[in-house]
């Protein structure tokens, strides 16, 4: 198990009253979820734990291994294309997605017994000896090691490298305004578009992500882009897709991108088959009938969905062959080079 001396303390719980047992139970706030623990119980997501009658962080300093990867892999294609990104996550998760494509990692309660430490000077040296212009918050859901991922990107931002959060958005009140000032930009997770599928395979509430995106939209200056892993017969009808982008326009506005990638039968859902091509090129069409002006299709090979157009004159800004960049046609300042439309994101190195 853990060192007592590993334990991180945390600022988002309050104290409540005795339970039945006349024992403490103090309550976690960072996400929806909100874990009533007593002494030495964990919440949901593993990591988050009552150590004295305060919650405490036990994985701090602790990852579950890094990657040097493009940004787009992430996925990010507005954000410093073509740089490098340095990834890592940590263990557990807020959510119980039967669906993960990364269980070994966020499912995995022993993990934190095989984690390597890494400091947030000695992740800022990683990213710096491979030439990364951001580091990556990703694997796991960093809402939940929150403090640990604060730390890392203030100490990169003082050095000119910024963050990422890879997340399902599923955090609420202070502890979403505290995380996410710390950070530079996001792709979130925006699993389905109905409260049942949440509820059903997530153990969640689609309410509380869209409050999320809706805050970054609006209170922040992050840039951010949506993921939607579709699901055969689960989260990818025309309905559902129709309803989802047009909210997305209609409350995000049209320059937020959004991915559609393929699921590939894994974790607790390996009945189900991989997601056909059609699916996502569909998906991507709905969107950008709906007006969404950057729509890609993800996980799969596909140039033409994987590409940025200008979404005035429809010039290639951005030529993409799975992570590799081909020739564009996109200015270092963002601009289109043919009719000088912006381009959202964030582009120069």
């Amino acid at each position: 198990m853990t060192n007592h001396s590993d334990y991180f303390p945390t600022r988002y719980w309050h104290a409540l009253g005795h339970n039945d047992e006349n024992k403490p139970r103090v309550q976690c706030d960072v996400c929806p979820r909100g874990c009533t623990l007593k002494d030495g119980q964990r919440g949901l997501c593993f990591v988050r734990m009552n150590h004295g009658d305060a919650v405490v962080l036990t994985t701090y300093g602790r990852s579950s291994g890094f990657a040097v990867d493009p940004v787009e892999k992430k996925p990010l294609n507005h954000f410093l294309p073509g740089t490098s990104i340095l990834s890592f996550g940590t263990a557990g998760c807020n959510l119980t997605c039967k669906f993960c494509q990364n269980w070994h990692m966020s499912k995995a309660n022993r993990m934190d017994k095989l984690m390597a430490r890494a400091s947030p000077v000695e992740v800022l040296g990683m990213a710096e000896r491979h030439n990364c212009k951001s580091v990556a918050y990703t694997y796991n859901d960093p809402v939940i090691f929150m403090e640990y991922a604060m730390d890392i990107a203030r100490v990169c931002r003082a050095r000119g490298i910024l963050s990422v959060a890879v997340t399902a958005g599923y955090i609420h009140g202070e502890a979403r305004k505290a995380f996410f000032a710390e950070m530079d930009a996001a792709n979130v997770d925006l699993k389905a578009f109905t409260a049942g599928f949440y509820k059903k395979f997530c153990s969640g509430q689609l309410q509380s992500v869209l409050d999320t995106l809706e805050y970054l939209k609006h209170k922040t200056r992050i840039w951010f882009e949506l993921t939607t892993l579709l699901i055969p017969s689960l989260n990818d009808s025309d309905k559902e897709l129709d309803a989802e982008t047009r909210w997305v326009v209609e409350n995000l506005g049209p320059d937020v991108p959004m991915h559609f990638t393929a699921f590939h039968p894994d974790y607790r859902m390996r009945g189900i088959p991989p997601t056909p091509l059609a699916t996502l090129r569909r998906a991507r069409e709905i969107a950008m009938g709906n007006g969404v002006r950057y729509a890609y299709t993800g996980n799969v090979h596909d140039t033409e969905g994987q590409s940025t157009y200008c979404h005035q004159c429809g010039t290639r800004l951005i030529g993409r062959n799975r992570y590799s960049l081909t020739a564009g046609n996109l200015t270092k300042t963002g601009d289109c080079a043919k009719c000088g439309t912006r381009c959202g994101g964030v582009f120069g190195s």
